[in-house]
Parts: structure tokens; sequence; C-alpha cells
């Protein structure tokens, strides 16, 4: 079993270097520009601590389910896999403004929907449509169910999340999943607090090749080490 420290160094490298600049980076931005920051970072931050926590236990439970040399050798072939996907991205990207413009109008269109259904409206009709909600959303606040939804359903599938299930097979999934864990607190933070301005600062294509870069070295010294 590797250490912590190492699950917990590599999984907060890859984390970084997935989410900032990802579409749900782009959409926590927009949606703190438009609603309470403290509701719209608990609502990505929640979905994104379970996709991980998910993801690792995915990761854990796979060396249980086949043997550990194909989950190893399955590993090193994903981190070389996304390691040239990612450095692909880079060369060939689209632009990291047409990508914050794609998620903005999304948003915007859902947003435009959300707000127009609701004009005109009596305080009769608010209280019908209150009590008609489906049950999570009187408990919780539909802003942060919707920073949820978005952002877990933005994850799910994504290179970052299958990235994390392969190094919680590979490392010590406790430190996969804190170094997980805090890498997604600084990029949802740094994407609440910092707002579209930051995000349209942000260059896609540096962040892309340094995950490639990151995601092959992972790969070799995957390659290189014995499966224990």
């Amino acid at each position: 079993m590797t250490s912590v420290a190492q699950g917990f160094t590599k999984s907060l490298a890859m984390t970084v270097l997935s989410e900032i600049g990802d579409k749900t980076f782009f959409a926590a931005a927009i949606l703190a520009m438009r609603h309470p920051r403290r509701l719209v970072l608990s609502g990505c931050l929640a979905a994104l601590i379970v996709m991980t926590i998910l993801s690792a236990i995915v990761g854990w439970a796979a060396p249980n389910l086949i043997s550990r040399t194909w989950t190893h050798h399955i590993t090193t072939i994903l981190f070389f896999g996304f390691g040239f996907w990612s450095l692909w991205d880079g060369f060939n990207d689209k632009g990291e403004a047409e990508e914050l413009a794609e998620v903005e109008a999304k948003l915007d269109a859902d947003w435009k929907a959300n707000t127009g259904t609701t004009k005109g409206g009596s305080k009769d009709d608010d209280e019908l449509k209150k009590q008609r909600r489906p049950f999570l959303s009187q408990l919780f606040s539909p802003i942060l169910l919707k920073a949820f939804s978005i952002t877990f359903f933005g994850e799910w599938g994504d290179k970052s999340q299958i990235a994390t299930i392969g190094l919680a097979a590979d490392e010590n999934p406790l430190g996969v999943v804190l170094g997980g864990i805090v890498g997604q607190a600084l990029c949802t933070t740094a994407a609440v607090v910092g707002g579209k301005s930051l995000a349209s600062q942000i260059s896609e294509k540096i962040v892309a090749l340094s995950g490639g870069v990151l995601f092959i070295i992972f790969g070799i010294q995957s390659f290189l080490s014995t499966v224990e």
C-alpha cells in the first residue's frame, strides 16, 4: 500500500490542473455573480466532494474485483491516455473565451426560463408553488441545489472523475480523497470569489498542456513501479 502523502500529492496536483478552467469552474464563477456566494460555494463544493468520494470508492473496490496487476496496468494506460488527450486539447483548444461564453449562454437560457415563469404571479401562486416544490427544495435552498446539480452532472463521466478512479486504484484511497477535496476546495473557492473576471483571465491552453505533462509523468511513474 502506497503512502497517504503520495496519494494526497498526486490527487491534489491532478485535481487542480484538471478543474482550473473546466466547465464546472466557469459555471461556479457565473453562478456566484448572480446568487449568494456562500450558497453557490456550498452547492458546488458538496457536489465535488461527493463525486470525489464515490470515485475513490470505485477505484478502491476495483482491485477486489479485478486482479491488482490488471488494475495497475489499466491505470497506467489511463494516465498516458489522459496525458495525450490533454496535450491534444491544449494544442487544438477552441479558447477559454469561447468555452466561457458557451457555459454562460446555457446558464442564461436556464435563468431566463426560470424567471419568465415566475413573473406576474400572486402571493397565493407563490405559496402554492412552494408547497408543490420537491421535498429536497423545501429543506435546502433552490440555489444550493441548482449549484449542486449543475456541478455533479457536469463532472459525471468527466476526465477528472475517471482519473480519480484510476488514481485510487493505484494509490492510497484516503490520500486520494483528501487531496481531491483540498484541490476541489481551492479551485471552487477561487472560481466563486474571483468570479467571471478571474475565469476569463485563465489560459486554458496552458492548464491543459500542464495537465497533460503531469498525467504522462504519472503514467511513466506507474509504468516503472512494481505491483505490490
